[in-house]
């Protein structure tokens, strides 16, 4: 029958070196996510401004006013 390994120990330093290691994987998530989502607030401005642009140009054709000058 074997016997079961004695467990490490876990000293400050294998603690430091993995929560450092965590660390430079959440700053890699947080960087990407910053970029998605400065991207789509960019797309969602731009949509706004064309429909506004699009929306203002369909209403003022409709509420042209239409002047004529008589000679006479």
């Amino acid at each position: 029958m074997k016997h079961a390994a004695e467990p490490k120990k876990i000293t400050r330093d294998d603690l430091e070196s993995k929560f450092r290691s965590i660390q430079g994987e959440v700053a890699e998530v947080e960087d990407d996510a910053l970029s998605i989502g400065t991207i789509v607030i960019a797309a969602v401005a731009v949509s706004v401004v064309v429909l506004a642009f699009a929306l203002g140009t369909r209403r003022g054709k409709r509420r042209r006013t239409v002047l004529e000058i008589r000679r006479g």
